[in-house]
């Protein structure tokens, strides 16, 4: 999403960094830079306003303008102003109680229902037993689609009216008696905790917020989770600020960061709410929701990846048991291509190659030069190559020559090229991950792999 972002503000600030001194016109003139950028990526304008006046202040200040580098100090205080204004640090979502509530609000298309799918999936890993409700009566299918991610996460589903005689009797309980009786029934089964999936309009209108008003009055929800579109850019903001007043939301969900919109509402939401994006959907899979971290956010933003965030999507996909044998194995070399295709497959587990690419350090520089494109199905082939071999081919590579990579080939309906790579690439990873646990052993980081700064 922030890619033009990012190749802006590189840009400017290793401008910055290439001087050996800084003089306040340079301050001015990169200031002016950055606040240029912010508004062609749909910032509010009062945020740039009040950003870029914070950055002036400080970069302008004697220990930045008199250290022996104060491009880097610049840097510093753009990533700290960043990390600020996208909320300074992670928010837990508010669970206390018997059984807390989550209210899940917001506009028609924003994607209440499936983040209500997404955030059950979450907390049901996370050892809890949440349930499903569904209080959308107007939109046609509403409910069925509730159903239907209910089913696909494995979490149970509150629906007053197929209990109770059909369709009829949901109606004439209302939104509010459907979401009272759902508490009631969570509080009686052990189910906790009760995520809400409200109804939402083409647009605010009072009718909508009274009823979310009543709401809330009714099931006193610890979270009411504003789930807003990024693609929405300002409008999005306009919305979160409605809202707002109107109901008193606790947080905001920011789904399809993943996209390619320009990023405002990103930066713009939590500055003009006062309200912290606890969460983000990054994909489509019900898997693709994470903690929303401000840090590492604006590490991304800056181009200086996220290697955090990868490792836990890492761990997530990677078993304990299974980590340790992988571990032995590299440690006594004895990486093969049985354990490739597994790396390829818990790495279709982890979602979008394009955002774990955007995580890792120096890749985001890649994208000026042009857009960095992973073909999907490139994964698909690799993995048909390898199953094309036979064990022992894939315990000991070594072995497969000129003849061998023909029969690969057909058999796989790859070219020998294609074999060719596979075989170059392999070798490439297993270098790679054979270093990594060297380094894991040692305590040293391989050259060129550390962290991102400011971390």
């Amino acid at each position: 999403m922030f890619d033009g972002l990012t190749a802006k503000l590189q840009s400017i600030l290793r401008g910055l960094r290439g001087k050996g001194r800084l003089s306040e016109q340079d301050v001015s003139a990169a200031c002016r830079e950055i606040r240029l950028a912010l508004l062609e990526a749909d910032v509010n304008f009062r945020v740039v306003r009040d950003f870029v006046s914070r950055i002036a202040e400080k970069a302008v200040g004697r220990e930045v303008m008199e250290s022996l580098t104060p491009g880097q100090q610049v840097v510093k205080i753009v990533y700290d102003e960043l990390t600020e204004l996208l909320g300074a640090s992670a928010s837990e979502l508010e669970l206390a109680g018997e059984t807390p509530v989550v209210m899940l609000v917001g506009l028609q298309g924003g994607g209440k229902t499936t983040t209500a799918g997404k955030l059950a999936l979450r907390l049901k890993r996370a050892g809890k037993r949440p349930l499903l409700v569904a209080t959308d009566l107007r939109r046609a299918a509403a409910v069925q689609q509730l159903r239907v991610v209910a089913e696909q996460v494995g979490v149970p589903m509150f629906e007053e009216g197929a209990q109770a005689g059909g369709p009829s009797t949901a109606l004439r309980a209302g939104a509010i008696g459907i979401a009272r009786a759902a508490v009631e029934r969570a509080t009686r089964d052990g189910l906790a905790p009760v995520v809400i999936d409200t109804a939402g309009r083409t647009h605010v209108d009072q009718e909508l917020m009274a009823e979310l008003v009543a709401m809330k009055q009714a099931v006193a929800p610890g979270e009411v989770l504003l789930v807003l579109d990024a693609m929405t850019g300002q409008d999005a903001v306009n919305v979160a600020g409605e809202f707002d007043r109107a109901v008193g939301i606790t947080g905001v969900i920011l789904t399809k960061l993943d996209g390619d919109a320009r990023g405002g509402a990103a930066l713009s939401v939590r500055a003009v709410t006062g309200r912290p994006i606890k969460l983000a959907g990054v994909g489509e899979k019900a898997e693709a929701l994470e903690v929303f971290h401000p840090d590492r956010m604006a590490s991304r933003i800056l181009g200086m990846g996220d290697v955090l965030s990868l490792v836990e999507q890492a761990e997530a996909a990677l078993e304990e048991r299974e980590a340790a044998e992988l571990e032995r194995r590299l440690r006594e070399k004895r990486f093969d291509l049985n354990d490739f295709l597994r790396e390829l497959q818990r790495l279709r587990k982890m979602g979008s190659l394009e955002h774990l690419l955007g995580m890792i350090p120096g890749l985001q520089g890649l994208r000026q030069q042009g857009p960095l494109e992973v073909d999907q199905g490139r994964l698909q082939q690799m993995t048909a190559i390898v199953q094309s071999m036979t064990p022992q081919e894939r315990e000991e590579p070594d072995l497969i020559d000129g003849s061998r990579r023909r029969r690969i080939a057909r058999g796989s309906g790859m070219s020998r090229e294609d074999v060719n790579l596979l075989l170059k690439q392999f070798r490439q990873m297993r270098a790679m991950l054979v270093q990594f646990a060297e380094a894991e052993r040692t305590g040293r980081m391989p050259k060129g792999l550390g962290l991102p700064r400011f971390r």
